[in-house]
């Protein structure tokens, strides 16, 4: 550990986060005339290396950072991968963390313990995963923001939870004990016919205030329960969720279900978060 990440974490500890991304947010979503627009997002491409061939409408212009921040992408850009029961990535971004869901729900990212439990908001809900597996994604500055599910099923319900916004970055994770569940989470279960209950976090951050759904008619998901009757139906691939600027999602998956293995480091919306059956499979959609 630095000098200086030492300090900027003491920094972080003290900052009004909550208010600076409120801010920051409000400044986000104001509209900008097209010069300035066209500025602000060429010099954001070109400082981060963002992909916006890939975009919906890559020439468009955008009316807000925000609106360029959550922009869509063109259709067929993430083939997804294995068949109907294989688990993808449910974002771009960076495959931080796997491994096992221990007994009392325990599990471990970057050698900071966490339970279940505390992520989800329900010791109930949590017991599900115990013996499962979790997988963490990190979403960066240059990625697609935009969740989308990661296996096919029903939402039946939606829980949005209080939190701190500490960033969720390297001095974040080392400095901040429990980040990912003291941080503001909004979580998504979905219940499938052949692999239990798959269950998205989308955890927020500092300038990562607001989290939106298609399922909720609001701006930012309302804090508590939300019950859907009926329902929704998604199918893998589709969109759930949508990080206003960006943050990090985590999948927890119940025992009996192949484990989530690969890879650490990228990963592209779509691609299996486990290995491919005996006798492998081809494409199966696309988001």
């Amino acid at each position: 550990m630095t000098v200086a990440t030492y300090a900027a974490a003491q920094l972080l500890r003290v900052l009004p986060r909550v208010r600076i991304t409120r801010a920051v947010g409000r400044l986000a979503e104001a509209k900008i005339p097209a010069a300035m627009s066209r500025a602000v997002v060429g010099a954001f491409v070109r400082a981060y290396d963002v992909a916006l061939e890939e975009a919906e409408d890559p020439a468009a212009t955008f009316e807000s950072f925000d609106a360029f921040f959550t922009r869509r992408l063109a259709l067929g850009q993430r083939p997804l991968e294995g068949d109907e029961h294989t688990l993808v990535s449910p974002a771009d971004g960076r495959l931080d963390a796997f491994g096992p869901v221990e007994p009392g729900g325990r599990f471990v990212v970057k050698d900071r313990p966490y339970t279940a439990a505390e992520l989800l908001g329900d010791a109930g809900e949590a017991e599900r995963y115990r013996g499962g597996t979790f997988g963490v994604v990190y979403l960066s500055p240059r990625d697609y923001h935009r969740v989308h599910a990661p296996i096919g099923g029903r939402i039946g319900v939606i829980r949005s939870l209080p939190g701190d916004l500490f960033p969720v970055n390297s001095i974040g994770e080392r400095h901040v004990p429990r980040l990912f569940a003291i941080n503001r989470r909004v979580v998504i279960p979905i219940d499938t016919e052949q692999r239990g209950r798959v269950t998205v976090v989308m955890v927020g951050a500092m300038i990562v205030g607001r989290i939106s759904v298609p399922f909720i008619d609001a701006r930012d998901v309302p804090e508590g329960e939300h019950r859907l009757e009926p329902a929704a139906r998604v199918g893998r691939g589709d969109e759930i969720g949508v990080f206003h600027l960006g943050s990090t999602a985590v999948i927890f998956t119940e025992p009996g279900v192949p484990a989530i293995h690969r890879a650490l480091g990228a990963v592209r919306l779509g691609e299996a978060l486990h290995p491919a059956p005996a006798g492998g499979a081809g494409s199966a959609g696309e988001a």
